[in-house]
């Protein structure tokens, strides 16, 4: 099949919607199919039409709709629109779940976010990472520094980014811990807040915005990653940590417990940076505790592998064939 994929970041962006998209495009092309990926879309054919985002690729999804009424369309719900846009922009993203002939989502308690009426059309979707051979070398400066705990991702309101620093003021002078934080800011608000942090909290540490391998080799540096999100589709860095055996300290948000399971012992009250310091404080002294949250990752790993990746994105490509075919 010919797939047209819709993603609002642009190429050369490391924002995590076009990483998706440009991973998606491999294992679909690995699949079989051609795969174009745009960033804008006036109604060219194709067999089949992907859209990343419900609320912000919706003109698309309308033109798309309204050229090829009998094509089949995949919508893929991301956190914002689960969790934002479906209430403060209810017509247009329902206008986009409404019209998907499959969606994904990318965690498995997505179904009891969503309306009821859609969730026969649900394919869980779990994102795919490198496994640990894929790790460097721990890199020298940050592994030097104490005990390692690491926040990857957009500094910005939805991650709740600085929680981390915050927590680490509260820990006893001993700890050694030391929190680098690997993302670009959301505007100059988030840039200053984070040099400011910088500046008068010895523990904290931000990196700016790190390339994949400069990333890899963070996290291959670190002895924690903390997960501090208000709201989250299903974050990818979450299956790179659990591939990567990284124990996670993460928000108990449905988008964290949906990918980590519920029994899983590293949940902190989300942004509660008391609770948050406690957790880091007995994954450093308690051995028995990290080595826990190493194991319970280390279980989860086969979730996020690209083989199911891929089988998910075909199982969710033949479930949109066979409804639009049913209602053509």
């Amino acid at each position: 099949m010919h797939i047209i994929m819709i993603t609002p970041a642009k190429p050369g962006s490391r924002a995590g919607n076009r990483a998706t998209a440009e991973r998606w495009q491999w294992l679909l092309q690995r699949a079989g199919h051609r795969v174009t990926v745009v960033t804008e879309y006036a109604g060219e054919p194709c067999d089949a039409f992907i859209a990343l985002h419900a609320w912000r690729s919706v003109a698309a999804i309308r033109r798309f709709r309204s050229s090829w009424p009998d094509r089949p369309l995949i919508v893929a719900l991301t956190g914002t629109d689960i969790y934002r846009h479906q209430r403060e922009y209810p017509e247009d993203t329902r206008y986009s779940m409404a019209e998907a002939d499959a969606l994904i989502g990318l965690h498995d308690r997505l179904a009891d976010d969503i309306p009821a009426e859609f969730s026969d059309k649900l394919v869980t979707l779990y994102q795919s990472a490198a496994g640990p051979e894929n790790l460097p070398t721990p890199q020298a400066e940050v592994a030097s520094a104490g005990f390692n705990v690491c926040v990857i991702g957009h500094l910005r309101e939805e991650k709740d980014s600085l929680r981390a620093a915050c927590a680490s003021r509260l820990l006893p002078p001993e700890s050694r811990i030391r929190v680098f934080c690997a993302g670009k800011p959301h505007d100059e608000q988030w840039q200053a807040m984070a040099e400011r942090e910088m500046r008068e909290n010895h523990r904290f540490r931000w990196l700016g915005e790190l390339d994949q391998a400069q990333t890899r080799q963070l996290m291959a540096s670190s002895q924690v990653m903390v997960i501090s999100s208000v709201m989250e589709g299903g974050a990818n860095v979450v299956s790179e940590a659990c591939r990567a055996g990284l124990p996670v300290i993460a928000s108990d948000i449905p988008g964290n417990l949906g990918l980590l399971g519920a029994d899983y012992p590293g949940y902190f009250p989300v942004q509660n940076e008391r609770a948050l310091a406690d957790l880091l404080n007995r994954a450093e002294t308690d051995p028995e505790f990290l080595d826990c949250l190493k194991n319970a990752v280390s279980r989860l790993a086969h979730r996020f592998t690209p083989e199911r990746e891929q089988a998910s994105l075909e199982q969710a490509l033949a479930l949109a064939v066979q409804r639009r075919s049913q209602r053509s």
